[in-house]
């Protein structure tokens, strides 16, 4: 497989997930575009073939801005990788408006904006690969963060839509949805279930590595190695799915 000459975006590039699938898209020969919103985090991971921009994917004029300046600088867009997200939990009775607005800003709003401008370039090109990063939580309720589950739930539906808009022609809608990946945002819920839950954190831990079937935390290289198959030799017939990763059935 060679995905040289064509050029990657991927929201929250800079860490954990999003970051993997840069370096992974990288390795094949893409320019990947990684961006975020703090441009120091972004410029500690550039390596060859990984160009840093900030950017705030909740405001829709920077969104349409930046992916302009970099379809400018590598060309049309031929794989969006929607991955920015917040992970935090919340019961209802605690969750402010502001609370839920932020998530689904960031969560929902930030990669409709992100798959729209992509588009305007990759409808001007016969390939093209758009992959949503949601979660087990958008197949099934989770406990304890009915806002987080929402948003992810709403992404799948996004992506399911879109790839039935886009029906025969040269590009696919897909969304992988994993469970609790070693990332560091595990360590920042692992503090929050401490405290919600009133445990200590290595249980809060555990309570996460349970969850994932079969017991262990999921690496975010096994996330990449999913968006590469996606973008591979054959994928072209997978299409408005769901990529589940999470050790099992959930």
């Amino acid at each position: 497989m060679t995905l040289k000459g064509k050029h990657a975006l991927i929201t929250g590039g800079g860490t954990g997930i999003g970051l993997a699938m840069a370096q992974a898209l990288a390795a094949e020969g893409a320019e990947v575009t990684i961006t975020g919103r703090r441009q120091e985090v972004l410029e500690e991971v550039a390596t060859d073939g990984l160009h840093p921009l900030a950017m705030d994917v909740r405001d829709e004029a920077d969104v349409i801005t930046k992916i302009d300046t970099a379809t400018a600088a590598r060309g049309p867009i031929q794989i969006c990788v929607p991955n920015a997200g917040i992970a935090e939990g919340k019961a209802l009775h605690k969750m402010s408006m502001e609370f839920w607005r932020n998530m689904m800003a960031t969560n929902l709003d930030g990669a409709f904006l992100t798959i729209r401008e992509s588009m305007k370039s990759m409808r001007q090109t016969d390939w093209g690969r758009v992959v949503t990063v949601s979660s087990i939580a958008g197949l099934r309720g989770l406990q304890g963060a009915p806002c987080y589950s929402a948003s992810k739930h709403g992404l799948i539906g996004l992506t399911r839509s879109l790839s039935e808009d886009y029906l025969g022609a040269p590009f696919t809608f897909n969304a992988l949805c994993p469970g609790y990946v070693d990332t560091p945002i595990i360590d920042r819920n692992v503090t929050s279930i401490s405290q919600r839950a009133g445990v200590s954190e290595e249980d809060a831990l555990k309570i996460m590595v349970s969850a994932n079937r079969h017991k262990r935390l999921i690496l975010p290289d096994e996330v990449a190695a999913a968006l590469l198959w996606l973008c591979g030799p054959g994928s072209q017939s997978i299409n408005g799915q769901t990529i589940e990763i999470a050790g099992g059935q959930t």
